[in-house]
């Protein structure tokens, strides 16, 4: 459970509804249905106009990633990358075979394969090459829902306020309908910006950074692989590796 998340969301609106009620405000005030239907209405439609119906179901299985992110354990691959290329060194590139059915993660096994089968390292290089590049385009698209609804959210509540002010000038001989109409229109507002800012963008922006660490450790098994195959000193493997890591971090 990533802690910080929760943290970061809890500060973010016990600060506005602190704020309000210092400035003497009701915190219920805030609590308008009509313009957070039409702020998460709007936006979800939005999102859902311009996705795929693979990019936005996999954007949202992606949300849990906030707050329970994927485990990547980069120190762990490397010491497995010079355990087998210690292994390969003494007894061959077949002796790694074993190996291949332990892995649980299919790019890794695959990688592992074609290293056994006695792969060119060029052609081993080229081949896992695009399937990062696949794996890390369908995974940036589905987390770009997150930011795309940080771009539609702040419009939405701009819609929210024009349409509270129509109501607004519709019951103009009405006072007592005037009060609801112009607590949407600006309550609308509220919404659009505040749910981008705290939870849309910040959303969009931790699910690129968790996309970019899988891509790293995609990119280490492969580097790995590759100075196996090329015959490579484990000890020299290692050092490269750990350089590899910290350009990445």
């Amino acid at each position: 459970m990533d802690k910080i998340s929760i943290a970061a969301i809890c500060l973010g609106f016990s600060a506005i509804l602190v704020g309000q009620a210092l400035e003497g405000g009701h915190i219920g005030s805030l609590l308008q249905f009509t313009a957070f239907m039409i702020v998460m209405g709007g936006t979800v439609s939005a999102v859902m106009l311009q996705s795929t119906a693979k990019q936005f179901m996999a954007g949202l299985r992606m949300l849990k990633w906030v707050f329970s992110p994927p485990a990547l354990d980069h120190d762990k691959m490397i010491r497995e990358i010079v355990n087998w290329s210690q292994t390969a060194r003494r007894s061959g590139l077949l002796a790694l075979e074993g190996y291949v059915g332990q892995q649980k993660d299919l790019f890794t096994k695959k990688a592992l394969q074609m290293l056994v089968d006695g792969t060119e390292p060029d052609t081993l290089r080229a081949v896992m090459e695009v399937e990062i590049s696949m794996f890390e385009h369908a995974r940036k698209q589905a987390a770009r829902i997150w930011e795309s609804a940080g771009g539609y959210a702040p419009t939405m509540g701009i819609l929210g306020a024009v349409l509270g002010l129509i109501h607004v000038m519709e019951n103009l001989s009405d006072p007592s309908k005037l009060g609801a109409g112009i607590a949407v229109a600006f309550v609308a507002t509220i919404y659009g910006v505040g749910i981008a800012n705290l939870l849309f963008l910040p959303i969009a922006n931790k699910l690129k950074h968790l996309v970019a660490g899988e891509v790293a450790m995609k990119e280490l098994v492969v580097e790995g692989l590759v100075s196996i195959a090329n015959g490579e000193n484990p000890r020299i493997i290692e050092s490269r590796l750990k350089g590899f890591l910290a350009m990445h971090e």
